[in-house]
Order: C-alpha cells, then structure tokens, then sequence
C-alpha cells in the first residue's frame, strides 16, 4: 500500500498564526512574514505501479512507458516511471499542508493556480520513496488578490533530486467568505469520522535548505533523433474530450477536493458558468501531446504553463480542448529543443504560455 499522507505535520507548525478571526490585512501579514519558511513533509510518498497507470488514465495517456514494463525497457528505463505531470498526486498534498499549517486564513477552493513551472532532474520511477521540501518564495499583492509562489524540491530515497516545481498562486483570505456559500461548500464536500494517525517516515529539517537547487542534467532516453527536427515544425493536432466524469475521476487520483470541479452548484455559486477542468489536469492532458510527439515523455526535463482561462465543462455533456504547437527552438551543440504548446477551448486560449525544454537523442 502506497503512502497517501493523509495526516502530514510540519517541524515546528505555526510558529506566528494569526489567532482568532484574522482580518484580510492580518492575514496577509502574516503570509510576508513566511516567506522563506521551508519545510519537509514528514511522511515519504511511494510511487505504486497501479498509481502510475491511474494518473496517466486521467490525463488520458496511453504512452506504453506508463503501462508495460517491456515497452518502458525498450527506451531504456529499468521500470515503469510516471507522467511528467504525476507530481500533481504528491505536490497537492504538500500545498494543502502549507495553507492548513504555515500560510493559514485562506481555503483551498479559493485558490486558483495561475502559472505551473516543473524542472525534471530524472523521472519519478516505479517504487521511489519521494520526500518534499516545500517552502513559501514570495508574496505580493494585486488587484485585490494576494499572489503567492511556493517551491517543492522532491528527493528520492537515494537523496538525488527527482524534481523542482515552482507554483504560482492568487488567493483571497476566508474573512471573505459568503456564509451562505460555506453552508452550500459543506453539503458537497467530502466527509471523514475520523482522521487516521501516520507515523513520521521522514526527520527533518535538512541542512540542504541551505543549499542551492539542484542543477538539471538533460537525458534523451529514448526520444526522437535531433536531426529530424526543424524550427517551425508543427506538432500533429489532437482533440481531447472532457466530461464531468473525467473531472471527478482526476480529482479522486490527484486527491483535489475543490469542489469548482465536480459541483455544478458550487462552481455556480461562486459565479462560474459551469464547473472547471483543474488546471494540471489541462497541463497534463498537454505533456502527453508533446510527450507523443518527443517519443519518451522522460526526455522532457522542463514543462511551464501559465493559466489563463478555464476549461468550462457542462454538466450533461462534453468540452473538447484542441491542442497544438510547433518547435520553437533547436541547439544543435546540446541537442536540445523547446517546444511551444497551444491549447483552446472553442477557439479560446486557456494556456497564455505553455512550453516543454526537451534533450532529443
């Protein structure tokens, strides 16, 4: 049984939490005073082959790497490994446990992501234990939203970097909450008797904190040869389809409570046409286009998306989101390319940047 870390603490939880009905201005003072706290998830995730095969189900990848350990042989991978966009199962865990403990007075589902930068230093393999040093990066504010950047750094359980993700937030303090919505938000929201007790795995905190990020050091594995490519060339179109039933299935696999994607009543509420697609499950469905196209979804050592519109999805139906894009860039001294990525929805952009740095053989 995997680890699920239900129940993450933090060394030395709230050091400075606003107490008692924090006011908007008390809350965001308290959010630039955190800014620098880091700390590590006390509970190791560990990657299960079943765990691999759902996510790239819900982001709708059929690359053989996700599935067959022969075929992932083939590209010269010794086991399985996970979707460039996996760590959305392990990375919400440790957001959720940033805003519950270190950066308190704001809800999850009144936090929307606006940009997503991952930084691959070698795949999320079959039977890693990954461990997740998050901290807080910066803070500001603007037109009325409070902006925040957190950093994860995932190790394995050899103490190598496997991960660098940087997640740009905007957020409202809960002081801003309609009662009315919170009655509507507790009728549809997931319940639980108790909350089981997980032991600690995981001892922190670490001396590198101190430390610089880890570098990236590109592998081709078994992508494309480089002198196929060239600049301008475009990537084949494809056309995914999304229902309710996609969204409430990646919500279970990624463990998103937000009730915007499954509740029609809630997204209503709170002033959207229909409920959303999550964002990194946009992203997602996007990495497997380029990850087809590349032919090793491996050799993809950095994937970036800024979100600027939501994928409406209707309640009785389906939304269709055409994804494109072409080569934007070729090295031939390092034999590495970026590839730009267009995604719409009816014509309408949802990504307002979306690019993949890969290393081709």
């Amino acid at each position: 049984m995997t680890g699920q870390l239900e129940d993450i603490r933090v060394d030395n939880p709230l050091e400075a939490a606003p107490m008692g009905d924090p006011t908007a201005a008390e809350v965001a003072e308290h959010t630039k005073s955190m800014v620098g706290f880091k700390y590590t998830v006390d509970d190791y995730y560990e990657v299960g082959r079943q765990d691999i095969r759902r996510h790239a189900r819900a982001v709708q990848d059929s690359h053989p790497a996700f599935w067959d350990e022969a075929e992932a042989a083939k590209l010269g991978h010794d086991t399985l490994f996970a979707h460039p966009t996996f760590v959305s199962v392990l990375g919400l865990i440790a957001q959720r446990r940033l805003f519950d403990d270190v950066i308190t007075g704001y809800d999850m589902w009144q936090i929307m992501q606006t940009d997503q930068r991952l930084i691959m230093h070698q795949p999320m393999r079959l039977g890693d234990r990954l461990v997740c040093d998050v901290s807080l990066e910066s803070f500001r504010q603007s037109m009325g939203a409070d902006l925040l950047v957190s950093k994860n750094i995932i190790w394995n359980q050899h103490e190598e970097p496997v991960m660098t993700t940087f997640t740009s937030v905007a957020a409202r303090p809960s002081v801003d909450v309609d009662p009315g919505l919170v009655a509507k938000l507790n009728e549809v929201m997931m319940q639980v008797d108790v909350d089981p007790a997980v032991g600690k795995t995981v001892h922190g905190p670490f001396s590198r904190y101190d430390e610089p990020d880890p570098v990236v050091e590109p592998k081709a594995y078994g992508a494309i040869d480089f002198d196929t490519l060239e600049v301008g060339q475009e990537l084949p179109q494809v056309t995914k389809t999304l229902t309710l039933g996609n969204l409430v299935n990646y919500a279970g696999v990624s463990g998103d409570p937000n009730p915007i994607h499954f509740s029609p009543e809630v997204a209503e509420a709170v002033g959207l046409e229909s409920v959303v697609a999550h964002g990194m499950q946009t992203m997602g469905l996007g990495a497997s286009v380029i990850g087809s196209f590349v032919g090793d979804p491996a050799a993809i050592h950095e994937y970036n998306v800024r979100f600027t519109s939501p994928v409406y999805v209707p309640a009785v139906g389906a939304a269709q989101v055409d994804f494109g894009g072409k080569v934007k860039s070729l090295d031939p001294q390092t034999r590495r390319g970026v590839i730009a990525l267009v995604a719409k929805q009816s014509g309408r952009k949802i990504f307002g940047r979306a690019q993949a740095l890969v290393q081709f053989n």
